[in-house]
């Protein structure tokens, strides 16, 4: 018998999201045609999305990177040997996009324009022209790819991409389990993020297993910059002045909230610094990033 999936119970798993009742009816319409019918497979997909889309708030790939951003995150494509001047592309998503996702992923070269009208969309982002399409020929969307796009930027469309892709990597077997590892590197390719995706999990667990949770947000020992000043580790999720200054450095818009965009930012970033790529601005994330 499937299991039946109440407000009450997406009220408290996206505790903060402003649009729960949207969300509830999404996925009861939803859910059932993919089979995620059962308590851990709702937690399991509730985690995983919970982290990718900071708890349902990011449905749309942040592309808005400064010249400075362009140059740290995409050395690739805007760094000295490139044979672009990153100035070009200063602040301009569309053309940023267009470069970076060019000839991949069943994406055109640049002058086509499919980086950006294929750039990352929906609770778990689907990217790339070849995805879009096997997502609208799935016998639960049968849309062309235009169609896609405009489903896409629907709740109902930014859940069941998600599902699609859950379901593509067989993931209600490995949700069985609880085997939370095992989601996250299906999901993400590694296991970034992973404790927060466990927190996510347990909480959502527990109450769809009808158990009280009280999740405590771990704290981080402040590190301090070159400057001096205290500045705490910060990961999806975190707000406030240090994001907006991490934003900054990042060469991303400044709005101070860490969502996805800038955590693949900051795993862009350390990369090509050689760091650990956990998607976090600890201290020595920090010692660098930060220098004077």
């Amino acid at each position: 018998m499937a299991f039946e999936l109440t407000l009450d119970h997406v009220k408290a798993m996206l505790k903060g999201n402003k649009e729960p009742e949207a969300w509830h009816a999404a996925m009861v319409k939803v859910f059932p045609k993919f089979r995620i019918n059962s308590e851990k497979r709702i937690a399991g997909f509730i985690a995983q999305c919970g982290h990718e889309s900071n708890n349902f708030t990011v449905l749309e790939e942040n592309l808005n990177y400064s010249a400075d951003g362009l140059t740290k995150i995409f050395g690739k494509y805007f760094g000295p040997k490139s044979g672009r001047n990153p100035q070009d592309y200063h602040r301009q998503p569309e053309k940023i996009a267009n470069v970076v996702y060019a000839s991949r992923m069943g994406n055109g070269d640049t002058k086509t324009g499919d980086g950006y009208k294929f750039r990352g969309r929906g609770a778990i982002q689907l990217t790339g022209k070849d995805n879009y399409i096997a997502f609208g020929r799935d016998s639960n969307v049968n849309l062309n790819e235009d169609g896609v796009i405009k489903y896409l930027a629907s709740k109902e469309g930014a859940l069941a991409s998600a599902c699609w892709y859950w379901c593509s990597r067989n993931l209600n077997d490995v949700a069985e389990t609880g085997d939370i590892v095992k989601m996250t590197k299906l999901v993400n390719g590694g296991t970034i993020g992973l404790e927060d995706r466990k927190k996510h999990y347990e909480h959502a667990l527990a109450i769809l297993s009808g158990k009280e949770v009280h999740v405590e947000e771990k704290v981080s020992v402040a590190a301090s910059t070159s400057s001096g000043a205290a500045f705490k580790t910060l990961k999806l999720g975190s707000t406030g002045s240090n994001v907006k200054k991490l934003q900054k450095a990042l060469g991303l818009t400044a709005d101070g909230k860490f969502g996805p965009g800038t955590q693949a930012a900051v795993i862009a970033w350390q990369k090509s610094q050689q760091l650990t790529t956990d998607g976090i601005v600890g201290p020595k994330t920090q010692s660098l990033l930060f220098a004077d």
